[in-house]
Order: C-alpha cells, then sequence, then structure tokens
C-alpha cells in the first residue's frame, strides 16, 4: 500500500504490513547501533589521519592535506548515489547494508597498509630529508581504503535516519509525532556522543598504541556494526523501491527541452498536466516559466492513456515535478554560499599540525593528543544548540514576533561572520606560535615543542563550532522550508553536496597557495616545516 504524506517515494510491501511485529521502538537499537558505530569507526580514522600520513607515508603537509580533502569530498558526493540507488533500485535496508559491509572492507584494507610493512615506505627520521616516498602500488593501497570508505558512507548516511523514522512513522497514531520526535532525538544525541568519543578515545587509542591497534579498534567498531544491523533483518520494516526523484528531476529538463519550440500558454490554460495524488499544484507558476512546456499536454490521446494517466514520463512531467525543479534552482544562490563556509568547517589537518607542535600537557602525567583538541568544537556546537533552542528563542521571538527567534537567513550570515573570524583568530594564534618558535631557535628544528599551551586552539575550534550551528542547521532549514514535502529529504542531500564541493574547493586552495608560494625556491606557506612556513597567512586567506 502507498505510504501518504511520505517525504519518499518508497512503498510498504504487504510482507512488511501483514504483522504488527515488525518495526516500531525494538528495531531502534540495530539501526542507532550502526549508525553510531559508523560514525565512531570512521570519524576516528579521519582525526588523525594527517599524522599517518605524514609520519607513515611521508607525504607533505600539503599533499596530505588535499588528499584528506578529496576524501571528505567524495564521501559527500556518494550519499547522491546511495539516496537514488536506494530510491530507484534496492529500498534503504539493502543500500544501508551494502554500505556497512563496503566501509567495514575499506576500514579492513586500512588496517592492512598499518600491519604489512610492505605496504608503506621504510621508516625514517623525518627531519633527515632522505624519506622516501611511497611507490604507486603503496599509495594505490591506501586511496582504495579511503575509496570503498567513502562509497560505504555513500550507502549508510542518507538512508540510516530516513529507514530509521520508516520503523516508528505510524499516521494513525496520535503520539506518532512525539514517537518520531524521541527517535530523532536520540538518533542525533548517540551520533554526537559517538563524534565526541572517536576524537578523545580512538585518537588517544593510536597516539598510545601504534597505528596498528589504533586502526584495529574501528575495524572491531565496524565489524559489530555490520553484525547489529544484520540480527535486525526480520525485525525490520523494508520499504521497496517505487521511483526516483532525480529520475523526476531530469525527465523535466528534457521534457521542457523537448518542447522548447512550443509557445507557452497562458496560466489558466487547462492543459497543464497535474495528474498526481495528493499533488497540492494545479497550475505552473509564473517563476522559470520556460519549464512549464515540460506539464503541456500537446496530444491527450497520445500523451495519457484511458486513465487520463502519462504513458511515457519522458514526454510529459506533472506541475508537481515541474515545481519541485523549481524548487531545487531556487536554492542554489543561497546553496553556493555554503561552499566556502565547507572549507573551513573541513580543516581538521592543519590544526592538528599546529597543536602536535605545541605543549599539551594537561597536568604533569597526562598529554591531550593533537587530534583531540577539536572536541572543543563538536563541545561548543552542542552546548549552543540546547541555550539557543531552550533560552534564547523564547526571548529573542519576543521581539522578532518570529516563533523560531531568526530567521534562517540571519542565522545564515551570522554562521558565516563565525567562521571568519575563526579564520581571523587561527591566523593570529599562528603567528603568535611562529613568532615564539622564532625566538626559542626553532626554525630548522620543525619537530621541537614551542613553548606555548596548545589551548590556544581551543577559541578558533568553539568559533567554528558556533559556526556551524548557526549556518548548518540555518542551510538545513531553509531547504526544507523551500522544498514541497516530497522533496523533504533532499535538504540533507544539498548540504552533504555542499561540503563535497567545499572540500573540493579546499584542495584547490591548498594546491594554488603551495604552487603559487614557493616559486623562485622560496619556503611555501604551508611548507613541512611550520616554524619555516607561513600557515597564518594561510588562514587570512581563508578568512577574506
Amino acid at each position: 500500500m502507498e505510504r501518504k504524506g511520505s517525504s519518499s517515494d518508497l512503498v510498504k510491501t504487504s510482507e512488511d504490513v501483514s504483522n504488527g511485529k515488525k518495526g516500531g521502538l525494538k528495531t531502534m537499537p540495530f539501526i542507532i547501533a550502526n549508525e553510531a558505530l559508523e560514525r565512531l569507526a570512521s570519524v576516528g580514522l579521519s582525526a588523525n589521519m594527517i599524522m599517518y600520513l605524514k609520519n607513515e607515508y611521508h607525504l607533505t603537509n600539503a599533499r596530505g592535506q588535499i588528499i584528506l580533502f578529496w576524501w571528505g569530498a567524495i564521501s559527500n558526493f556518494t550519499p547522491i548515489f546511495g539516496a537514488f540507488l536506494s530510491d530507484s533500485y534496492l529500498g534503504r535496508y539493502y543500500v544501508i547494508a551494502l554500505g556497512t559491509f563496503i566501509s567495514f572492507l575499506g576500514m579492513v584494507v586500512l588496517w592492512l597498509t598499518a600491519i604489512i610493512k610492505e605496504a608503506r615506505p621504510h621508516r625514517c627520521k623525518l627531519d633527515s630529508g632522505n624519506c622516501l616516498k611511497p611507490d604507486i602500488g603503496q599509495l594505490a593501497l591506501l586511496l582504495s581504503s579511503f575509496a570503498l570508505m567513502a562509497i560505504g558512507a555513500g550507502g549508510i548516511r542518507p538512508c540510516s535516519l530516513a529507514f530509521g523514522a520508516d520503523q516508528v512513522d505510524n499516521p494513525d497514531n496520535p503520539n506518532n509525532g512525539r514517537i518520531l520526535q524521541s527517535f530523532f532525538n536520540w538518533y542525533y544525541a548517540s551520533v554526537g556522543i559517538s563524534v565526541l568519543i572517536s576524537v578523545t578515545v580512538i585518537v588517544y587509542i593510536q597516539t598510545q598504541f601504534g597505528w596498528v591497534v589504533g586502526f584495529g579498534v574501528p575495524v572491531g567498531l565496524m565489524l559489530l556494526a555490520t553484525i547489529f544491523f544484520l540480527l535486525g533483518f526480520g525485525l525490520f520494516i523494508k520499504m521497496k523501491a517505487k521511483k526516483s526523484l532525480i529520475t523526476g528531476l531530469a525527465q523535466v529538463v528534457a521534457v521542457a527541452w523537448k518542447n522548447k519550440h512550443l509557445s507557452l500558454p497562458p496560466v489558466d490554460f487547462n492543459g497543464w498536466y497535474h495528474h498526481e495524488k495528493d499533488s497540492r499544484f494545479t497550475f505552473p507558476t509564473h517563476k522559470l516559466r520556460f519549464l512549464n512546456k515540460a506539464c503541456i499536454i500537446r496530444n491527450p490521446e497520445k500523451d495519457l492513456n484511458p486513465n487520463g494517466i502519462v504513458s511515457d514520463q519522458w514526454n510529459l512531467c506533472t506541475v508537481q515535478q515541474v515545481e519541485e525543479f523549481k524548487a531545487l534552482i531556487k536554492v542554489i544562490p543561497m546553496w553556493s554560499t555554503g561552499i566556502m563556509i565547507a572549507v573551513t568547517l573541513s580543516q581538521h589537518a592543519f590544526p592538528v599540525l599546529q597543536a602536535n607542535t605545541m605543549d599539551r600537557h594537561l597536568n604533569s602525567h597526562f598529554e591531550i593528543p593533537a587530534a583531540s583538541y577539536g572536541l572543543f568544537g563538536i563541545i561548543t556546537l552542542t552546548i549552543w544548540i540546547a541555550i539557543y533552542d531552550r533560552i534564547l528563542v523564547p526571548w529573542i521571538s519576543k521581539f522578532t514576533k518570529k516563533p523560531h527567534g531568526l530567521t534562517f537567513k540571519q542565522r545564515i550570515e551570522i554562521g558565516l561572520l563565525f567562521s571568519c573570524a575563526a579564520q581571523a583568530v587561527a591566523a593570529l594564534v599562528e603567528r603568535e606560535r611562529r613568532a615564539r618558535a622564532h625566538n626559542e631557535g626553532l626554525e630548522r628544528n620543525p619537530l621541537s615543542q614551542v613553548n606555548m599551551s596548545a589551548f590556544w586552539l581551543v577559541p578558533q575550534h568553539c568559533l567554528t563550532g558556533l559556526a556551524e550551528a548557526f549556518n548548518a542547521i540555518g542551510q538545513i532549514e531553509f531547504y526544507y522550508l523551500q522544498f514541497p514535502k516530497s522533496m523533504a529529504s533532499i535538504g540533507v542531500a544539498l548540504f552533504a553536496l555542499g561540503m563535497g564541493f567545499g572540500n573540493v574547493v579546499g584542495s584547490l586552495i591548498v594546491e594554488i597557495v603551495d604552487h603559487a608560494s614557493s616559486r623562485g625556491g622560496k619556503v611555501s606557506w604551508v611548507s613541512n616545516n611550520l616554524n619555516l612556513g607561513h600557515y597564518d597567512y594561510y588562514y587570512w586567506i581563508l578568512a577574506c
């Protein structure tokens, strides 16, 4: 039977709904455990990866950052394909299961690079200047692990939240709204806790016990995620694929182009095709009118069957399809403003390298791992969301007369300002760190620790957390408000796509800065030696 009002184009099978034993809250441990363990494993690997690339593969700081940018980009592009595969062919359960297994394989391959000595260049002292670079085979094995994990993420991340909602969503239940809200809260709480554990516990294990153990733990966690999800097979409500939203949008472009020679009739023309259940669009809007040609009925006898339904969807589209495509086009300008903040939100590698040269002792016995300082951004984001939602929104609403306090555009703008401030603070802190290194005579000794606490890095992480809290959530809410209900899920996909483009732009910026600043034999701004380079200039470029 068809699920009315669903934001997806998936349908339940009679097998799924024939008994009340499937779905419900009892499936949540399997779904939440899968997502939480996947995030715990993947974030635990990426947080400290720059140190692995630099120390074990002898890659330059710039080259390592570029590789990590591209890994992040592909991980954010693949969810689009995962959503298409889920909606069009396999359904969410099988896409998640496939993605989990592929991610597990990718982590195993990465683990093997740490276990097998021949998979990496021979060890050497990094400051000796004669370290061997990885050969083609070694680099291919490493990059294949990243590619497998990115493909796996594309299957898990776009489907996991929606699949969980499928299990508890029951419009006939008067408490349905409360149950869904409870699920979303637990889901996001589990993801947040997973990230916190990743940048603390997993990173600490890698730092203290080495890469074999440090990569082996995420492999074990991913194996548990796979087992947990497969164990719930008989309990899940599994939605069958019906049609793809992406295909529907492509049909609008194809049909509008095919009908480009037609003249546009008036809006109240009775030849618009709007035969779609629960559609709220009867006539197309005036905006982007050239797309309206996709829903003109040219020949009723040829275009429609006896039941009034379109015979070939690549010859005629509904008004609903056309308006959905218009909604997507209209958000592109606002979406594009999120690309640059995605670059700043993805600045994980260089702050880790900075922290590695600073005093990280919490006391005389405990030293905080360099990759764990991103924890302060996550904590700031979590605390701010709680304060804003519970305290500031009711107060601000009294002045703005808006139930959500600030508008989504205002939050996006504030997030961009915080992002600029974060990069400016990062530049000032790096300038101070570099100056102290020079005063202490450490210009030629990049591995020595500067007499400066790594807690100087906390403000820039906190500002980045605030930028994400304002901008990212504001973006997603903007997409949800602009799109029809049938496209509600596209907001998450668009945000991920923006992060993907941000990673690509970030890699290009590093590449350009590295080449341009090292011309004429000069020391690159993003040199392996932070004390001779000018990472503060790099941060100023991002701020500008």
